[in-house]
């Protein structure tokens, strides 16, 4: 056996050994490329970063605006261009539909600055995004009523916009809060009567009075009110209780004699099939005729 330093190595053809070269040369060129232009932007002054993240912001590049405002403040943790930079992040993120990080931002924003110029601002966007937490994949995805979801976040969503309406009802957000709180109170009044109607269904006449009274007792003056006095009227006279069942229809006809319970076609359930997949996208008895009555 040959000596290890007398020992055939093995050697690359031209052509492969030239490619090679050119791969590695290309390699560390888009390497240096990259650190070098990682570099150039965490050394941008402050005025730069932040009129790169407004043009960003201009032409609708949201995700992008969040991360050059990101950097702008991880780089210039204090000053005036920071204070900036945190409320355009915000921004930036609830358009770009990450509502939870949002929700983040403009917590930390109140923290940091509660007694700021634009704090009325601030709690009116996080009612915002807390309004449209989870909306998206249960609605575009799934297909599913707002009012179906979870209503947590909306719950905060209207504490929110509540703290708006009663701290600064001077400001620019107030009216546009007060009409948004109505909203959520017709989303909330519509989940407990979906529930009524769902106990309806199964002939639990006693838990659809409850959630009907409910309704009327919590949210007066909601879109469904004549939908709750409706449920009264139906389990009323399941329940054998005819006085307070004609109580509830003379109610319901002097202040909705539309209402189909009136004609005897009232709740319209959703076909039974679609029942027994919860993620079919079943529609709300409610949800329709509501909709044709608000617009």
């Amino acid at each position: 056996m040959p000596p290890m330093a007398h020992r055939p190595r093995f050697a690359l053809p031209a052509p492969l050994r030239l490619a090679a070269l050119l791969l590695v040369t290309a390699f560390v060129a888009t390497g240096c490329g990259r650190n070098s232009k990682k570099d150039a932007e965490e050394g941008l002054p402050v005025t730069v970063l932040y009129d790169k993240g407004h043009g960003q912001m201009q032409g609708g590049n949201w995700s992008g605006a969040e991360t050059t405002f990101r950097r702008l403040i991880a780089q210039y943790p204090y000053g005036p261009y920071t204070e900036q930079a945190l409320m355009e992040t915000a921004y930036a993120q609830y358009k770009a539909g990450k509502h939870e990080d949002a929700v983040s931002t403009i917590d930390r924003f109140i923290r940091t600055y509660p007694t700021h110029r634009n704090i009325a601002y601030f709690y009116y966007l996080r009612g915002l995004a807390n309004s449209n937490r989870d909306a998206v994949l249960l609605q575009r995805v799934w297909s599913l009523d707002p009012s179906r979801r979870d209503l947590a976040a909306p719950q905060q969503a209207y504490d929110d916009f509540s703290r708006v309406v009663q701290r600064y009802p001077n400001s620019r957000y107030a009216e546009e809060s007060r009409q948004r709180m109505v909203e959520l109170r017709n989303m909330f009044a519509r989940h407990e009567m979906d529930t009524a109607l769902y106990y309806m269904r199964r002939g639990a006449w006693l838990s659809a009075v409850s959630r009907a009274q409910y309704v009327l007792e919590t949210y007066p003056q909601s879109e469904f009110q004549n939908d709750a006095v409706a449920v009264l009227a139906a389990s009323y006279r399941e329940l054998g209780n005819t006085a307070l069942a004609d109580d509830a229809l003379r109610v319901l006809q002097l202040n909705d004699p539309q209402h189909p319970l009136l004609r005897g076609d009232w709740p319209d359930y959703p076909w039974a099939v679609r029942r027994l997949n919860p993620f079919a996208g079943e529609k709300s008895p409610t949800g329709e005729r509501n909709a044709t009555r608000s617009r």
